[in-house]
């Protein structure tokens, strides 16, 4: 089989790329390295992704219309209170520019992981779905992309066996 000129100037960087471990798509993919971000907490605290070495991340992307991102959120509030000290990290970031601050602060008073409205970086939500969460481990390898609500199992089974893996 022999390859066109034209096919081979565009498969020598897509091959180059996944060689280098790039993630071949425009938000994070399981399996390669998460893209670097910078994020801004209600409370006006800029967290890098560099910062969070050696923990697990969880970034979820929610909106105050979804009835799923509602659903989850409590559950994820209980998994990240109980789980923080084993060097967890969770961050919800809204989906949503014109929701009105004094409405995302109430969300934002009864949750125990910080909330964001700004997030730079290659991410966003999967497919334009909320929720849609990513899951990054000790490393900085993307774990788990999801779009749709985990429930409480699923979160379990994809945050426990990384929470065991050591620093």
């Amino acid at each position: 089989m022999t390859i066109a000129p034209s096919a081979r100037l565009f498969l020598a960087p897509l091959a180059a790329a996944l060689l280098l471990g790039a993630s071949p798509g425009k938000t994070p993919t399981p399996g390669f390295a998460a893209p670097a971000f910078t994020l801004t907490t209600f409370d006006k605290r800029k967290v890098t992704l560099a910062e969070m070495k050696g923990k697990v991340v969880v970034i979820n992307y929610w909106a105050t219309w979804c009835a799923p991102c509602k659903a989850e959120m409590p559950m994820m509030h209980r998994y990240f209170k109980a789980n923080q000290a084993r060097g967890l990290e969770m961050f919800g970031v809204t989906t949503e520019d014109s929701v009105p601050k004094a409405q995302l602060k109430k969300v934002s008073d009864v949750l125990s992981y910080p909330l964001s409205n700004r997030m730079t970086g290659n991410y966003g939500s999967i497919d334009n779905a909320v929720p849609s969460t990513y899951i990054i481990d000790r490393k900085g390898i993307v774990r788990h992309a999801k779009k749709g609500a985990y429930t409480d199992r699923e979160f379990k089974a994809a945050l426990d066996p990384l929470l065991a893996e050591a620093p």
